[in-house]
């Protein structure tokens, strides 16, 4: 690794000379390398390998205010050359922007952390394969309902990426990302559900077990079975931590610079306004060692920082890149390529406790569609999940419709659990709403 680092790290440095010699004094280049591999097995039989090696450098420059960007898989010093010069020439005929050029110095990453991102697999193909049979025969022997897999996959991957650019920035770190996910199919009667669950982490010693990815994929499948509709009705909502992310990630849309300076956001001017309730806050920290969404620098080169997100309720910041930063008057906060590690504060409650505090309505365990209107916050989605009736989870539910408005639902989160999920970059548990309308029968 620290000879193809040092490869990498010349070639970058050989485009901005390249760069320098031809007369332009904003450049920057991002060169990406990645390897792996990925196994899937159905009904105990393998299904397929797929071995991936991929690397590629992307280069622009900045010729008064006017930007060219090429690419090239190449990384000899012709090809590189070769496509320096098609970037300059690219920027000839691109319309001035005042705002295009490079992340502003004051911003730049004078000396990244080492995270502990990278940690490769030793295991070879035939042992990736036994962990995803392993995984699938588990679950196919545990319930006679299970009664057809969509198969059980193992992925190892490791990735470079460099970053250079004409302000005197080269870095580079390494990282890995393991999974084993597995897909099952239950039956009862004429009834069949579908559902799955997975592990993913940057260590392959963090991974869950095949046993426990085996028995939550289960779970989560029969669970689903006896599904039945409900009628038209208003009440209270929980979702379940893998969707409540999902709601928290509107919120990182919202509030990202091209939605803020294209005026497609509900929260335009809301910095220092109340958007939660006054208990709830939400941390960022890029520096957690083997995070998921660790990073010692942006993708421009930029600081990554621990920051308040929501404080009591209040938006203390948006994200911002460079180009973002310079458009909007504000300072860049090191987003360039998305969030660091969310991390949503709770109220101490389990799932348990959360369901109990409802007491009766919908506990959403799956969303479909995309019905979010990021201008006005309109909020609407098909879902399915539970009935809960005095705490307690009744029957599964399907074939439903959920609606509100984003800003009204934000304001209306009573309870926040402790179940979280640590598989995600944004790490929340179970969330409470106090009121939505669903649409059923």
């Amino acid at each position: 690794m620290i000879e193809q680092k040092q490869l990498l790290e010349k070639a970058v440095n050989t485009a901005l000379n390249i760069a320098n010699d031809l007369g332009v004094s904003q450049a920057e280049v991002a060169l990406g390398k990645s390897a792996g591999i990925s196994v899937n097995t159905r009904l105990g039989e393998v299904e397929n390998i797929e071995f991936n090696h991929d690397g590629a450098m992307g280069i622009s420059v900045y010729i008064d205010h006017r930007k060219g960007s090429a690419s090239t898989a190449d990384l000899s010093e012709e090809a590189i050359a070769a496509s320096v010069k098609a970037a300059v020439d690219i920027a000839k005929y691109t319309s001035q922007d005042p705002y295009a050029g490079l992340l502003d110095k004051q911003y730049l990453e004078t000396n990244p952390l080492d995270l502990d991102l990278y940690h490769p697999s030793d295991k070879n193909t035939d042992e990736l394969l036994a962990l995803a049979k392993q995984c699938e025969d588990i679950a196919l022997n545990t319930d006679k309902r299970i009664v057809n897999s969509d198969g059980a996959g193992m992925n190892s991957h490791t990735s470079l990426q460099v970053y250079g650019n004409s302000n005197g920035f080269l870095e580079s770190y390494a990282s890995s990302r393991h999974s084993l996910s597995c897909v099952l199919i239950a039956q009862e009667n004429d009834e069949m559900q579908r559902d799955y669950s997975y592990t993913s982490a940057r260590d392959m010693d963090d991974l869950y077990s095949a046993q426990w990815v085996a028995d939550q994929a289960v779970s989560r499948t029969i669970d689903r079975l006896g599904a039945r509709k409900i009628k038209t009705q208003e009440s209270p909502v929980v979702f379940c931590p893998e969707m409540a992310s999902g709601l928290f990630g509107h919120l990182v849309s919202a509030i990202s610079g091209a939605s803020l300076y294209k005026k497609s956001s509900f929260l335009l001017d809301s910095i220092n306004t109340q958007v939660f309730p006054d208990w709830m806050s939400i941390t960022e920290d890029p520096h957690i060692v083997k995070g998921i969404a660790s990073s010692p620098f942006d993708n421009e080169g930029g600081r990554t920082v621990k920051r308040d997100i929501i404080d009591n309720g209040f938006l203390q910041t948006y994200l911002l890149t460079g180009y973002a930063s310079r458009k909007m008057g504000l300072p860049s906060t090191g987003h360039a390529g998305g969030i660091h590690n969310w991390f949503v504060k709770n109220n101490g409650l389990d799932l348990a406790g959360i369901l109990k505090e409802m007491g009766t309505g919908l506990f959403v365990t799956e969303l479909m569609g995309q019905g979010v209107n990021m201008v006005t916050g309109d909020y609407s989605r098909g879902a399915a999940g539970f009935w809960v009736e005095n705490g307690v989870i009744s029957y599964p539910v399907h074939e439903i419709t959920i609606a509100g408005n984003l800003k009204e639902m934000f304001m209306d989160i009573s309870a926040i659990g402790s179940d979280i999920d640590p598989r995600s970059s944004l790490k929340t548990g179970s969330i409470l709403i106090k009121k939505m309308k669903i649409a059923g029968e």
